[in-house]
């Protein structure tokens, strides 16, 4: 997936970058909106994270040109107002993200986003198991498998994230959108009880230090 980062704020940026890098994207970053005209130009983009309050051009008049493609964008702007979020949401914009917020918000509305408007296959199998990302259904050998939302969510996380590491942070303010304050029970028992759930001891595994993976080898089904 690659991400089109527009942001004047250089540590914000650099932050963005490196935890959507971590997850598995492809970034590249503006700082101007100018800049962020050149470099939306010359690529194909899955999504553009875009800040208001810009140099040269502002974020309003950049999504005024990035609307008729039809990328998904997601307004990250400290123009916290009520009028500011109506503007950017009839504008076009798929989200709006209020500053200061946390990295692993900003991680969940982006993987919210790219599922809502990706038109890619929205079943996945492995191993036994599928899982259909539009009804929201887990099926093991045929039989279907009732998880709780936040089962479901985790098991989507990692599907999405194939093969990465994902941290305990990451994965518990993704699922349960709040700040994560080093607990590792609640999360621990909650991907302990899916991996039983649905058979995934040996492929959801623990990541000593860091959190879990989920290890998908492309030619086992």
């Amino acid at each position: 997936m690659n991400v089109l980062i527009v942001e004047d704020d250089t540590s914000i940026s650099k932050l963005i970058g490196q935890t959507l890098t971590g997850q598995g994207y492809s970034c590249e970053h503006a700082y101007d909106g100018e800049e962020g005209l050149e470099l939306f130009d010359k690529h194909s983009w899955d999504i553009v994270l875009l800040d208001l309050m810009l140099p040269k051009v502002n974020g309003y008049e950049l999504l005024e040109y990035i609307k008729p493609t039809r990328t998904p964008v997601i307004i990250m702007s400290a123009m916290n107002q009520v009028n500011d979020r109506i503007r950017g949401l009839r504008m076009g914009a798929d989200d709006y993200l209020s500053k200061p917020f946390q990295i692993g918000e900003l991680l969940a509305r982006v993987e919210a986003v790219i599922r809502r408007t990706s038109p890619a296959d929205d079943t996945f199998t492995y191993k036994g198991v599928t899982v259909n990302t539009s009804s929201r259904q887990v099926f093991r050998d045929g039989e279907e498998i009732p998880l709780t939302p936040k089962e479901y969510e985790l098991l989507n996380l990692f599907i999405l994230n194939k093969n990465v590491a994902l941290s305990r942070e990451q994965l518990y303010e993704s699922v349960w959108q709040e700040e994560y304050l080093g607990n590792t029970r609640t999360l621990d028992n909650h991907v302990k009880r899916l991996r039983q759930k649905i058979g995934y001891e040996d492929i959801i595994k623990t990541v000593f230090r860091i959190g879990y993976r989920m290890e998908v080898t492309e030619d086992e089904n």
